[in-house]
């Protein structure tokens, strides 16, 4: 990890425009601030989640058992797996049998969840995974009368542009079995103020968040940043859907990287792209899955309709 690490922030900052790969948010402390930004006033997408799901549980669980059937949920990016409990208390409760496996890059993530999970509930069989998700995905077997479920939860497909997010998918149904089945959480077009608060929070959480990556730079791979030169700034596109967040240097200066072997120019106002946050509408989703492989049963929405959780299942192979 550590040698991709050092790779892609290469290929990131010698890119134009510049850019950071944001899955390396997550080390321990930016685990803990984006713990903080669930929980704040402006960020609306972890509620809308969890109402979905206790709303919505019973009838999740009548969908993945298929009458009973047994199944292993599979969960891309678990973090600290809140809104998933509310499912895996239900499914327990109700006698399902079913594994859970979640699936992060940040070993610490998965050490926290499973050692909450095992506490709260004893009885849950868990196995955490380790690693990029297709690595991991492809090692688990096709077990004979289970069906695989996946979890891509708190609208994570909206760190990928459109393109990508179709190969993704594609990818993603290709792996898996006809049948299996995909619960797909996607922020949905609303009001720009709405969207625009949640990345732009008057605390100042998800500026640290957001500079937490140079100082994990400097931390593990020798660089120099000096954070008081960068500023963050969020923006949102109400026609394209794409809220994005910047860094960006407020001089012109110089950076150098000791573990790359590298140094890297910034003019006065000069941006690094740090994330994506695509926003979707009904009809793109539609399309979207029809492109990668997927058909949509259906789907859940909190009472705004900020959000959805699109239960999908993969196509019959022949037929794509």
């Amino acid at each position: 990890m550590d040698e991709q690490f050092a790779q892609d922030v290469m290929h990131g900052l010698s890119a134009e425009p510049k850019y950071l790969t944001s899955k390396y948010f997550y080390d321990k402390k930016g685990d803990a601030l984006f713990q903080e930004i669930m929980a704040l006033d402006e960020y609306y997408l972890t509620r809308c989640e969890l109402e979905i799901f206790q709303n919505a549980k019973e009838d999740l669980l009548i969908q993945f058992s298929n009458s009973g059937k047994s199944f292993d949920l599979i969960e891309f990016g678990a973090g600290d797996g809140k809104k998933t409990k509310v499912l895996l208390d239900y499914f327990l409760k109700k006698g399902a049998d079913f594994t859970y496996l979640p699936i992060d890059i940040s070993q610490n993530a998965l050490n926290l969840l499973a050692a909450d999970l095992r506490q709260s509930l004893p009885s849950l069989k868990l196995e955490t995974l380790r690693g990029e998700y297709f690595a991991v995905l492809s090692q688990l077997e096709q077990q004979p009368g289970r069906t695989k479920v996946m979890l891509f939860l708190g609208s994570n497909i909206g760190n990928f542009l459109k393109p990508v997010a179709v190969d993704f998918l594609s990818q993603l149904a290709h792996t898996l079995a006809a049948g299996d089945l995909l619960l797909l959480g996607v922020d949905l077009i609303k009001d720009p103020k709405v969207v625009a608060s949640a990345y732009n929070d008057q605390l100042g959480v998800t500026k640290a968040f957001n500079l937490n990556l140079l100082t994990r730079i400097n931390r593990e791979l020798g660089g120099d940043f000096n954070l008081k030169e960068f500023i963050h700034a969020p923006f949102y596109d109400p026609e394209t859907g794409a809220a994005r967040s910047c860094l960006i240097s407020n001089s012109p200066q110089t950076v150098s990287i000791e573990r790359i072997n590298a140094t890297f120019h910034f003019e006065a106002w000069e941006p690094i792209y740090m994330e994506l946050s695509q926003k979707y509408r009904i009809e793109e989703l539609e399309q979207l899955a029809r492109q990668s492989g997927f058909s949509i049963i259906k789907h859940y929405y909190d009472s705004k309709k900020y959000f959805t959780d699109g239960l999908w299942q993969v196509s019959n192979k022949t037929d794509k």
